[in-house]
């Protein structure tokens, strides 16, 4: 039984570190916000937002291209100060203090990645606040006992939350839409099936699983190729549910609380959805070693990952943004050309890349929906409240938008081990 309280509250307490007032005097700034409004102008290249400011007025900012159209209530200044100075943060704190408002944010959202390049650093934390932010972030650090305290903060919300929204599977990661009409449940599955096919695995394999959440992909390992699964992870929430599984009709699984570093064997495959962009760059280059050290001269590793488009990986790594501050404290989303070199230097052949950042943002949109539904009806546990469940939504929301914006991506890459 997990602890009676306010649940949700570590993430919370997380982000406040990175909260900054924007001062008392903004409305007397109003006339240099305009500013701020004039650099996203000249930086939408395509799509438009059409906003009511404070006073009244109507502006339309871009519209000189087709492209995401946004409509956003600017309801006091302070709302462009704290994204003019603490970017993707100072955006989210002003949406939560009613600065600013929308129908539906996700086009904003994705109006900003589709323009990323071209906004440059307009809408990212800046000065002192950037030093703050990488600050905070630095103290988030994936060391062995970080890692323990970032996976807790956020998987450790509990298993009765995720289960109201995560799906049948209860995969935290994308889903693979491989035909048109699959529900959520389905493309869950398509897309289990096809990291486990490419580990091509023989009969009675031993295999690895690095960051097994709650179970599912080990399970349909065991099950369909009749393999010896570990699967590792830091969360003892999902470690429980894991372990309370009825065992597979072929093949077994072991679920162990083990750091990825910690490992020492030799497996014929190993497989891993959406663990390294918890992992922080200075750590990359471990967990290359991991999947080198520990498979087999010949073996295969199927991974799936989320990356930041190369040519704006640095100015996004040079800070921290609303994700890492309240969502994933210590993550990192990784730059594809990094990720294949490490590879490359440590034998391991990059094959088969697939790239499905759409089917992300449909997984998103289905997750939202799920949350919300549940949300309205009471069914979310005790102890969540109203301010945790608006941070989650804005973050469902958030996700959706980059990712249908292009800035960011989602991949299934097979590591093949040379030798």
């Amino acid at each position: 039984m997990r602890a009676e309280g306010l649940r949700g509250k570590d993430l919370l307490d997380a982000g406040a570190r990175f909260e900054r007032s924007p001062g008392l005097f903004a409305r007397m700034l109003a006339p240099g916000l305009h500013k701020v409004l004039d650099r996203i102008d000249a930086g939408l290249e395509r799509g438009a937002i059409h906003g009511t400011l404070p006073d009244g007025t109507r502006r339309t900012l871009g519209g000189r291209a087709p492209g995401f159209t946004a409509e956003v209530h600017l309801k006091d200044w302070r709302a462009l100060l704290r994204l003019a100075t603490n970017g993707s943060i100072g955006l989210f704190q002003a949406w939560e203090a009613g600065e600013w408002d929308s129908p539906d944010p996700v086009p904003l959202f994705a109006l900003f990645m589709a323009n990323g390049d071209s906004l440059g650093n307009t809408g990212r934390s800046r000065g002192p606040f950037r030093l703050a932010a990488r600050f905070a972030h630095w103290l988030n650090r994936n060391t062995p006992a970080g890692s323990v305290r970032n996976i807790h903060a956020h998987y450790d919300l509990g298993n009765d939350f995720y289960a109201q929204w995560l799906g049948e599977t209860m995969s935290y990661s994308s889903a693979l839409f491989a035909d048109k009409g699959m529900t959520l449940d389905q493309a869950q599955r398509a897309k289990i099936a096809a990291v486990a096919q490419r580990l091509d695995l023989p009969t009675g394999a031993d295999v690895l699983e690095i960051g097994c959440g709650w179970g599912s992909l080990s399970q349909h390992i065991a099950a369909e190729y009749g393999a010896r699964v570990t699967g590792i992870s830091l969360s003892d929430e999902q470690l429980g549910w894991c372990r309370a599984a009825s065992p597979p009709a072929r093949g077994s699984v072991e679920f162990r609380k083990q750091d990825y570093r910690d490992v020492q064997g030799l497996y014929d495959a190993i497989a891993s959805v959406e663990m390294v962009e918890a992992l922080g760059r200075e750590y990359w280059p471990t967990f290359m070693d991991c999947i080198a050290s520990n498979l087999k001269p010949g073996g295969r590793a199927g991974i799936q990952y989320i990356s930041m488009k190369d040519s704006l990986f640095d100015a996004y790594a040079r800070s921290a943004d609303f994700i890492q501050a309240y969502i994933f404290p210590g993550g990192l989303l990784i730059r594809t050309s990094d990720f294949r070199a490490l590879a490359a230097e440590r034998g391991l052949r990059w094959v088969d890349q697939t790239d499905f950042g759409q089917d992300y943002a449909e997984t998103l949109r289905l997750w939202r929906e799920r949350f919300d539904r549940a949300a309205e009806a009471g069914k979310l546990p005790a102890g969540f409240d109203a301010r945790f469940v608006r941070l989650w939504r804005y973050y469902l929301q958030y996700c959706e938008g980059g990712f249908r914006g292009g800035g960011i991506d989602v991949h299934q890459v097979t590591l093949v081990k040379e030798r």
